[in-house]
């Protein structure tokens, strides 16, 4: 953490939550989008007990990480707390699948089948809550003692993980990434002898090379993490007279693809609204970063519905206007621009709306 983040962290530790909050809550335009200020923000109010204020935070950090443990534990303590316990063991067993370890969800989740309903409710104190809260992150120490030991330890793991990336025991640190899998993709010689079908109607008629130059730099782009473009290439090929072979492959490249967050969103591959509403069949699923405005927000507990004006954050053009749907409420302020991240979905004919990942939107007046 920086140090004004760590200073709030100490002074919530030390229980005064009151200090912390102030803290963090003057410095909130300076953090806008900031995934450790949401989640510390959520965590201390959550400790706090302003859990309507905890849980607004939680929503805030998990539309920048969908898939991070310790906000998927926030949301569901909080859920536990409202006796909505289908949702809170949804949260609880998605975080079981990406850290089957974690005791916190286990043993909530032997709670949860273990008391009914009114029983449920007299064993939830708030002192038996408070031990499924996820913790506040950061450290306890001064900050001199945290800085002379990182100097120190800085320097010995330094030379050690050189001498270890020398002599190859440990891969080489510009590696940040897994590679991904990709021998189960790659043709077989029959399948590049015939990559298309001959006769039929199709939106687009590829050669024999065309298709396997789409098909080739769909892969590449999905080994290179670039998922939004592969899809491009993908859906290219599934509208064509490819071969079923070559689509089926197509197919199976798509189940592996990620859904994206601001944090790992390339904005290279990101794709205009103009590109999408002239060939919409080739943008099937593809997520997108469009800039706007919000007009007819309709927000419930299981969902979140507005018109998305894009193109008009600066009120002078308007691009188009495509209906965005979330599976979960989202706090949207008509007055401020947005940023959407979203997958396109297509609808009747050449529509199409937005399925809902996550939502930037500034706390400051544009």
């Amino acid at each position: 953490m920086d140090p004004l983040l760590s200073k709030a962290a100490l002074l919530a530790k030390k229980r005064d939550y009151e200090g912390a909050i102030r803290i963090l809550k003057a410095e909130e335009d300076r953090y806008y989008g900031s995934f450790k200020y949401y989640y510390l923000y959520a965590v201390i109010c959550l400790h706090a007990g302003s859990f309507i204020e905890a849980l607004a935070y939680f929503r805030s950090a998990r539309q920048i990480k969908m898939k991070d443990p310790s906000v998927m534990l926030g949301l569901a303590v909080l859920h536990l707390k409202r006796m909505d316990t289908v949702q809170a063991v949804d949260y609880y067993l998605d975080v079981k699948e990406m850290d089957p370890r974690n005791r916190t969800a286990k043993k909530a989740l032997t709670v949860i089948r273990k008391y009914s309903a009114d029983e449920l409710s007299d064993w939830l104190t708030q002192k038996r809550l408070v031990k499924l809260f996820p913790k506040i992150p950061g450290s306890a120490f001064t900050p001199k003692i945290i800085i002379g030991s990182l100097l120190i330890f800085a320097v010995v793991l330094g030379i050690a993980y050189s001498l270890l990336v020398q002599f190859r025991v440990l891969p080489s640190p510009f590696k940040t990434r897994t590679p991904r899998p990709s021998s189960e993709f790659v043709l077989s010689g029959q399948e590049r002898i015939s990559p298309v079908e001959v006769g039929g109607s199709y939106s687009y008629i590829l050669t024999r090379d065309q298709a396997l130059e789409l098909y080739d730099r769909a892969l590449s782009l999905f080994t290179s993490y670039r998922d939004e473009a592969a899809k491009i290439n993908i859906n290219r090929i599934l509208e064509s007279n490819a071969s079923e072979s070559l689509k089926s492959k197509a197919r199976l490249l798509l189940t592996y693809t990620e859904i994206p967050g601001f944090d790992n969103f390339n904005r290279n591959d990101n794709t205009s609204y103009e590109d999408v509403r002239n060939e919409p069949v080739i943008y099937r699923d593809v997520h997108v970063i469009w800039r706007g405005m919000a007009t007819n927000a309709v927000v419930t507990e299981e969902h979140t519905r507005f018109d998305f004006l894009v193109g008009y954050d600066t009120r002078r053009t308007l691009q188009g206007i495509v209906t965005v749907i979330f599976n979960m409420p989202v706090a949207i302020n008509s007055e401020r621009p947005l940023d959407v991240l979203g997958k396109i979905v297509l609808q009747d004919g050449d529509s199409f709306s937005l399925e809902g990942v996550a939502v930037y939107q500034s706390g400051r007046l544009e």
